[in-house]
């Protein structure tokens, strides 16, 4: 097939950019910041390196609109034809354009959230809390949807899965641009001639960034340890979670107090709480030592103490309130005695700062505390945060009583929400561990040898847990999970491990020890093996304690790689209803734990939609689930985005006890039953037609590059537990997600979906279904969403790689019979038409990442054949097909 001549290259690229039905704000930042990117490639790279890339562009974009097969071998011999130098380069340009069309999705989001800036007249804010708490206190009355609202809990957990596949330097360099971005929108000079001026200043910064973001080496050096996996969330937390929260309880406030928010107490209550695997998960990691886990809660807890100082200061060097118009209380005066006598000279030398100004001088002096609570200043230090809110209220309530709320009720309010929020530890340090450990241990301290390594650091990791809880309190480490949990003596087997840690005689640590089920056998025996462990003394003890509170965590990821994406979604739902109906029976306040990823195959797509589709009483106003890899920057990587997401998800959790929303889904549930059923058995034995085929466990490593992800330092954690590749049972759900995503196959989203829908075969009732049904709908969407990212044409060339055909044809008439059922049920022509943002998004981004996949291709033949000859890996190969897939993963995003 002939290249394009310039001119009909030009018309291809306008047309395919046309037909993207792009905001003209957006259009123009793609625009401005891909022609910037266009000059540093003249400048920067190599001679020629724009003229290739353009080349391989326009290929790509001939071939995704060209169903012809000869489009998309043009656009492969393209890629074949550079040199590996070059072949490098224009990996790392069209990865560089990704970062760029990212920050521009982005912006674009925080910019439309900007002008409705949050207001309800001024958006369709449906799913805001605001929202949904008028809608359930219709269907339950003020006070009982009042009650709900102040015990609403909604807990993100951050883990270190190994899916961002950005360098943290990366990510930096895309910060600034954004801010840029934003000085660029608020550029508006007062003449044209100044206007244009501050454009070409703006341009030229940004010039600079993109050149910056270009020199800077794509790929990590080595894997990052757990220490840095810690220092990345923290982060997060200091330029998004901590001001952003206390936002999302004031807005929440705002809407329902209209004029009278910030002139009396708040009806909000915290209901966020921010946990974290980071340094905690030791589960398949040998590098999370009991070590890791005391440094990870340290800096956790200097990171939220230093942010509370600087606010406490803030506040109070702007609560200049004489005493003459605002009087402190009598609780007041006693609590400056107090604070005064243990730190004479800084008091004396802020009254004479502050003369007249008592609840000024109290915050400065509490700002103080707070310091020495972070320098460890026995003589100084607050005991606990409860200790810190009881002085704080203190000063409310002065304000309060001397006619000032708006003081009571401003910015302290805001400091009362973060130490509600955050405590001295910031985020709840969560312990995992695999069952088998902990059984391989206890049998070898029964048996009376000599203690092992893992056998002292099984133990010492207890030691830890009791050392957090002393020193930051309760709340900083105490949930210990049970990875692969099968019997209720796994669980109490964390007990009896922490008896040997501290002991005879000795104190355990405060211990919440949470089953993780996650295979469809395991799940479906959870009701069992809860009913049993509950009458465990510890356990029994424990709930009452806590007011009869349990946890429970369900596994997406393991489920669907043990029987496939449709048994495992309905396994989860079936679990959650049998596991909420226990619990009600048995008096338990259940929360139940999600272990969702970022990718569809791993439980990831819209939350909000998800929980609004859980079985009735499985929710009840508390919603708890894993955060990870790329899902935590992309959801709270920016302070608007956090918001809204925030308010999304909490709105969902508040709705979905809603009579209304229960009726719907246990209706739906029942009248749908036998197509449940009948989807069930036909999507696993589909499923096991392939992954129990002889021979599929290598299949499946040579026509990805599930070896290869492993190469890339994305995360401290290795990618197997340890078995070979003639072995899927013990490879990590992360990367069999990840690879499949790479080959453009998205396979453990969507297999089986498609047979499923055709052993139902009655077109009319899944119609229905999916109007109807909202976990079938939840379903039908994120199957769309996996199918749009994927690519049967690109899919062959990777499933070449193979020389299984019978497999190969197995995996593409899966995909081709899935996307024929979903257009069905949906009634549309193409999948995501009803979601037209998502489609767009998909669309504009696909053959630019066909040119990724196409280079990675070529990568992995030539590593394919250095194997089958038995000569060493060619770096220079690696080193593309890493690019590459660095590059696939930004482009397609929701990769893990």
């Amino acid at each position: 097939m002939r290249e394009l001549t310039q001119t009909e290259a030009i018309d291809l690229v306008g047309r395919f950019e046309a037909g993207q039905e792009i905001p003209e704000r957006m259009r123009a930042d793609v625009r401005m910041l891909g022609s910037l990117l266009g000059r540093v490639l003249r400048e920067s790279g190599s001679a020629g390196l724009y003229e290739d890339v353009e080349r391989l562009r326009v290929a790509t974009i001939h071939a995704y609109t060209d169903d012809a097969p000869e489009a998309v071998a043009r656009a492969a011999e393209i890629a074949d034809s550079f040199t590996i130098e070059r072949a490098d380069e224009v990996a790392r340009a069209f990865t560089c354009y990704f970062h760029l069309v990212n920050l521009v999705e982005e912006h674009q989001r925080v910019r439309i959230l900007r002008e409705r800036d949050g207001r309800p007249d001024r958006e369709d804010a449906a799913d805001s809390v605001a929202a949904a708490y008028e809608r359930l206190a219709a269907e339950v009355g003020d006070e009982t949807a009042l009650e709900r609202l102040q015990r609403l809990r909604f807990h993100p957990v951050f883990t270190a899965h190994p899916t961002e596949a950005r360098r943290r330097a990366v990510s930096t360099s895309i910060r600034r641009l954004a801010a840029l971005l934003d000085e660029r929108d608020a550029l508006r000079a007062p003449d044209a001639e100044r206007e244009r001026a501050d454009q070409r200043r703006s341009e030229r910064r940004m010039l600079e960034e993109i050149d910056t973001l270009w020199r800077t080496a794509p790929l990590r050096a080595e894997k990052p340890s757990p220490t840095d996996e810690v220092r990345a969330v923290m982060a997060v937390f200091d330029e998004t979670l901590y001001t952003a929260i206390p936002h999302v309880y004031r807005r929440v406030d705002d809407a329902l107090q209209g004029a009278a928010a910030g002139s009396r107490a708040p009806v909000v209550r915290p209901f966020v709480r921010v946990g974290s695997w980071v340094g905690g998960d030791r589960d398949g990691n040998p590098f999370v030592t009991a070590s890791v886990t005391r440094k990870a809660a340290a800096i956790a807890s200097e990171h939220v103490l230093l942010g509370l100082e600087r606010t406490a200061h803030r506040i109070g060097r702007g609560l200049t309130l004489d005493a003459a118009t605002t009087p402190p209380s009598a609780p007041l005066l006693n609590l400056w005695q107090r604070l005064r006598s243990p730190d004479e000279d800084a008091a004396d030398e802020i009254a004479k700062r502050s003369p007249n100004e008592p609840h000024r001088r109290i915050l400065l002096l509490i700002a103080r505390k707070i310091a020495a609570t972070r320098a460890r200043n026995a003589d100084l230090a607050y005991r606990d945060p409860e200790q810190l809110l009881v002085d704080l209220r203190i000063v409310q309530d002065s304000l309060v009583q001397a006619g000032a709320p708006r003081q009571a009720y401003g910015h302290l309010q805001q400091l009362l929400w973060q130490v509600e929020t955050f405590g001295f530890h910031l985020t709840e340090l969560e312990v995992r561990q695999h069952s088998a450990v902990h059984a391989t241990v206890l049998a070898e301290l029964e048996s009376g040898t000599a203690r092992t390594e893992l056998a002292e650091e099984v133990l010492d990791v207890f030691r830890a847990v009791a050392f957090l809880q002393e020193r930051y309190g309760p709340r900083a480490a105490g949930r210990y999970i049970v990875s692969f949990t099968r019997s209720a003596e796994d669980l109490a087997n964390v007990h009896r491990l922490a008896r040997y840690a501290v002991g005879p005689g000795a104190v355990t640590p405060v211990l919440d020890v949470i089953p993780l089920f996650e295979t469809f056998d395991d799940l479906r025996a959870a009701p069992r093996i809860l009913a049993e462990i509950i009458r465990h003394p510890e356990f029994a003890a424990r709930l009452e304690t806590t007011g009869r509170r349990l946890e429970v965590m369900l596994g997406y990821s393991d489920s669907s790689k043990d029987v496939g994406p449709v048994a495992a979604n309905l396994a989860l739902y079936e679990a959650q209803a049998a596991i909420a109906g226990w619990a009600r029976e048995n008096r338990i306040e259940l929360t139940l734990f999600h272990g969702r990823g970022g990718a569809l195959g791993r439980g990831g797509g819209p939350a909000n939609s998800a929980i609004l589709a859980q079985p009735p009483h499985s929710v009840d106003g508390r919603f708890k689930l894993t955060e990870q890899g790329e899902v935590i920057f992309a959801r709270y990587g920016d302070p608007a985005i956090a918001m809204r997401h925030i308010d999304q998800v909490a709105a969902a959790v508040l709705m979905a006890s809603a009579p209304s929303i229960e009726n719907r889904n246990s209706d739906a549930a029942a009248r749908y039953a036998d197509v449940a059923a009948t989807m069930d058995a036909a999507s696993r034995e589909r499923f096991f037609e392939l992954v129990k085929a002889p021979g599929f466990a290598p299949w499946f490593a040579r026509v990805t590059p599930m070896e290869e992800v492993g190469l890339l330092a994305l995360g401290s954690r290795p990618a197997r537990r340890g078995l070979s590749v003639e072995s899927l049972e013990d490879l990590r759900a992360i990367p069999w997600v990840f690879a499949w995503t790479q080959a453009r196959i998205n396979l453990a989203g969507w297999f089986g979906f498609g047979t499923a829908l055709d052993a139902v075969g009655d077109e009319d009732v899944l119609r229905r279904a999916y109007q109807e049904w909202p976990l079938f709908h939840t379903m039908v969407d994120n199957v769309a969403m996996s199918l749009a990212k994927a690519d049967p044409r690109i899919a062959r060339r990777y499933l070449d790689l193979g020389d299984r055909e019978d497999l190969a044809e197995l995996v593409l008439e899966e995909m081709e019979l899935t996307r024929l059922w979903v257009l069905r049920v949906t009634d549309g022509s193409d999948v995501l038409d009803n979601k037209p943002v998502l489609q767009r998004a998909v669309k504009m981004r696909s053959p630019y990442v066909d040119a990724l996949s196409l280079l990675q291709l070529r990568a992995l033949r030539a590593l394919r054949a250095d194997a089958a000859s038995g000569a060493p890996a060619d770096p220079e190969q690696q080193r593309l097909l890493l690019l590459s897939v660095s590059g696939v993963a930004a482009g397609l995003q929701n990769t893990g």
